[in-house]
Parts: C-alpha cells; sequence; structure tokens
C-alpha cells in the first residue's frame, strides 16, 4: 500500500515532443535537411520519403505474393486519403520506367453512397464529377457503381463461389519466371511482351460503358428506376435503429456491390485502402460488436472467404500520418465525402467511440496503433482444429466461418448456460396464509415473507425490550 512518508522521487515535469532542428539530417541520406517527422528521430527529407513510401507498397506486395503477372485487379477507390495514395502508387509501379514493375492490369471501382449518406441529388452529382475526372485521369478502366444497385443483385452474392480454375495454377516463382522468359522473347523480337500488350489493350479501353447506370440517366424511365431504388434504400436504413447498426449495413453492402462488380467483369483481386490505423480501429470495433472470429479475415493481408474473388490490403502498413503526408507532400487529389457518422454525437456509434479512445491514446503514446495492428496480425483464420477437409458453415452475410462450437470454458457456453438459467420457472406459489417452510405458519423466519415488520409488530418488541431492561436493572 502507498505510505503517507514514502518518497517517490517527485513529479518530474512532461517531457516535451522532440522538435526537428535547422541542424537536424535527413536519417537515410545524412545530408538532406528534413521535411517530416515519422516517429520519434525518424526524421526524413522529400526524396527519401517518397523513396521509403513506395518500397512499402512494394515489399508488401512482393512478399505475400498474392498478385500474379497478368492478373485483373480491381482498385476500390472511394476518393480518400488511403485508397487515393493506393491509386497513385499503381500509377508509379506500372510506368514503362519503373525498375521493378507491376505486372498485373488494374481497373478502378467507386460506390456512390450519397443517398444513405445526406447529400442531396446535386451533391452527389458534383461529387461524380469529381470522381470521374480522377479517374480519367489515371488512364485505367473504371466503373461507376451506385448503391442502389444492390436491390438488383443475384442471389449468387451470398455464396461462396469455388475458385476460379482458370487462375496460375503453378507458383509464384514459376510464373514470375515464365513471364521474364516471355518478355525477353519479346524485346529481341522487337515488340512488346504479350501481358504489356494486354495492359495497354485494357487501358485503351476506357470510356463510359464501364459506368453502369450512367449512360441512361437522361431517360425519364431511368430516373423513375433510380428513384425508386433510392426510396428503397432509404427506406431500409431508415429500419435499422441505431447507427452502429447502419454503418455495418453500409459496409456489407457497399462489399456486396463490389464483389459483384469483380465477377461480372472477371476480376481475381480486389485491393482495398485500409490503413495501418482504419485496421487498428476495425480490429477493436471487431472485437466489441462480438465479431472476433472474424478477425483475422477483417484485418489481414488477404482474404480469401469468397473463394474466386481474394481481397488485397496493401496499404496496412502504413498509418495515418503517413499517408496524409505523402499526399500533401506530392499533390494527390482526394475527394472528401460525408459517412453516416459525420456530425454525429460523439457517442453515437461504437465506431465513433474506438476510433476516438484510439486516436486520444496514440496522441499520447505514439505506439499505440501500431501495437493493435501488431497483435492482429498474429491471428490466424483457420483454426488450429479444423481439418483440411472440412468446409465450415458460413454467415450468409459476411460469408465468415460460423463460431458455433459449443467448448467447454468458451464464451458462448456461458452465454447458453446463462440463457438456460434464467429461462427457468419459479416455483409454484404455496396457499395464501402459508409459507413455503413446513410449521412456519406462526414464526416470521420463513423465506416467503419478504416484507418489512409492520408498525404493530415494532411497538410490541419495542415495549418487551423496556420491560427486560428494568427486570435486569432491578433490586438483587
Amino acid at each position: 500500500m502507498c505510505q503517507a512518508q514514502e518518497e517517490y522521487g517527485g513529479c518530474d515535469p512532461l517531457r516535451g515532443r522532440p522538435r526537428v532542428s535547422c541542424a537536424q539530417k535527413c536519417m537515410k541520406c545524412k545530408e538532406a535537411s528534413p521535411v517530416l517527422v515519422i516517429r520519434v528521430g525518424d526524421a526524413f527529407c522529400k526524396a527519401c520519403f517518397r523513396e521509403y513510401f513506395v518500397h512499402k507498397f512494394r515489399a508488401m506486395l512482393g512478399k505475400n505474393r498474392a498478385i500474379y503477372p497478368g492478373e485483373k485487379v480491381l482498385l476500390a477507390l472511394s476518393g480518400g486519403p488511403a485508397s487515393s495514395s493506393m491509386l497513385r502508387q499503381v500509377q508509379e509501379g506500372l510506368r514503362r520506367e519503373t525498375a521493378k514493375k507491376l505486372r498485373f492490369i488494374p481497373g478502378i471501382i467507386y460506390v456512390d453512397e450519397g443517398a444513405v449518406c445526406g447529400q442531396s441529388l446535386a451533391e452527389r452529382e458534383e461529387t461524380l464529377l469529381q470522381m470521374q475526372t480522377i479517374l480519367q485521369a489515371s488512364g485505367f478502366p473504371y466503373h461507376l457503381a451506385h448503391l442502389e444497385e444492390v436491390c438488383d443483385l443475384p442471389s449468387s452474392i451470398l455464396q461462396r463461389a469455388p475458385h476460379n480454375p482458370t487462375g496460375p495454377k503453378n507458383s509464384y516463382k514459376g510464373a514470375v519466371e515464365g513471364f521474364i522468359r516471355q518478355q525477353r522473347q519479346e524485346e529481341e523480337g522487337g515488340g512488346p511482351s504479350l501481358p504489356e500488350r494486354q495492359i495497354q489493350e485494357k487501358l485503351a479501353k476506357v470510356s463510359l460503358r464501364d459506368a453502369p447506370g450512367m449512360e441512361g440517366l437522361v431517360a425519364p424511365e431511368a430516373r423513375l428506376l433510380a428513384a425508386v431504388r433510392t426510396e428503397q434504400l432509404i427506406r431500409l436504413f431508415g429500419s435499422v435503429k441505431t447507427l452502429t447498426a447502419k454503418e455495418e449495413l453500409l459496409q456489407t453492402l457497399r462489399n456486396h456491390l463490389i464483389l459483384h462488380t469483380a465477377r461480372a467483369q472477371g476480376y481475381s483481386k480486389v485491393m482495398m485502402g485500409d490503413s495501418c490505423t482504419r485496421l487498428a480501429v476495425k480490429l477493436l470495433t471487431n472485437l466489441s460488436l462480438g465479431r472476433g472470429a472474424s478477425l483475422a479475415m477483417d484485418t489481414g493481408f488477404s482474404d480469401d472467404r469468397h473463394g474466386d474473388v481474394v481481397v488485397v490490403r496493401p496499404m496496412r502498413e502504413y498509418s495515418a500520418k503517413e499517408i496524409a503526408f505523402y499526399n500533401h507532400l506530392f499533390g494527390v487529389p482526394t475527394v472528401f465525402t460525408p459517412a453516416l457518422g459525420t456530425k454525429a454525437m460523439e457517442k453515437a456509434s461504437i465506431h465513433g467511440v474506438i476510433e476516438r479512445f484510439l486516436y486520444g491514446l496514440q496522441a499520447e503514446f505514439p505506439s499505440t496503433v501500431s501495437t493493435v495492428y501488431r497483435t492482429g496480425e498474429k491471428l490466424s483464420a483457420t483454426p488450429g482444429d479444423a481439418g483440411p477437409a472440412t468446409e465450415p458453415e458460413r454467415c450468409l452475410l459476411c460469408l465468415c466461418a460460423l463460431d458455433t462450437n459449443v467448448e467447454d470454458g468458451s464464451a458462448l457456453q456461458a452465454i447458453l448456460v446463462s440463457e438456460q438459467l434464467s429461462q427457468q420457472k419459479l416455483p409454484a406459489a404455496s396457499p395464501a396464509g402459508r409459507g413455503c417452510c413446513p410449521g412456519a405458519e406462526e414464526q416470521r423466519g420463513c423465506c416467503m415473507n419478504t416484507t418489512a415488520p409492520g408498525p404493530a409488530w415494532r411497538a410490541s418488541r419495542s415495549t418487551s425490550a423496556r420491560r427486560q431492561s428494568a427486570g435486569n436493572a432491578g433490586p438483587r
């Protein structure tokens, strides 16, 4: 316990944050003056920071070996800082003068969520024009989708599809060696390689036909149908009571729409722009929502729950601070779109509470986000006792394996036991005037007698106590 005279060495003043002095140099080149500090002591100049940022993206893709040469990859672009930075990395990786080029065929999808986020029709059109300018400047084939299109999705979107048999059957190393060998043969012949020609052909097919729903907005029938879909979507979100449930529903519908577009257009991979900070918030949020069994797939680099389409997260090593500095220094265009939680109260949803809690800790302890993120990296998507041939039952909405195995000592078992105890019926009441204990009609100690003693009983007790005290005080 703490002692009154114990000395603790006094209260030291709070240490101030380290500042970059004019004499400090870049930690990598040791020559140029730094322009930013990522972590304590990690000061970078502009050129070294760009090299560091690009190398981390290439290293993430090369380390996991998830994307083969010639594969079609769909980039999910929301207009935010992380996804816009991801698009810039792919653009630079596909340039001809790049040393280690990316060899996949990219495409972009943007989902308009303004109908449920409180945007008017004029604001939605303005946002679409800004996004269309960015998509056309990228040079990649793009797809503009509206959230109202989920009303027409097929029921197959709720089923796990078998793995695509047309994908690469050999190992990653063999695929890369074959690609390099073929590229050298094409260079000796004087023409571009076959995968490179495929990339050039795909990038040349940028037109409004890749934007479903945009070409028919002029027709009155299309506008009426869009209005009906919008009304159905607004009623759906209006029936959801809490903001937490609305955000979960929006995320599920967005993922279904992206998955359907990837399957319809022949994409085998989907790139998400989830940063390290966002994944740390998602990890704690899913724990709070009871989705701990699916943490490995929701926060890991690769997510193969859908079977034929694999979701990858190449931005998961970047913090929000690094992404913000990169976009500011190198002019990456972004588009702000309001979310469901915009202008909401401080504790309106679990997502907002967890985000503010984590950001508050990060401001005082800069290693908070990285610690939570590294903890999530140790999670495994496959249970240790699951056999390779067993196919688990899956959730209808998120397609994650159901964690319904009742084991001794598990949280599910405790919930089931509590539910059983709460549903047990109480014993029948005894007849009036009788207690539940035999021979206890005249006693006050029956367990049914839970009422407090009345005034008459208290008066009799006080009179008997006075008589007993008077008898004890008399002559002996």
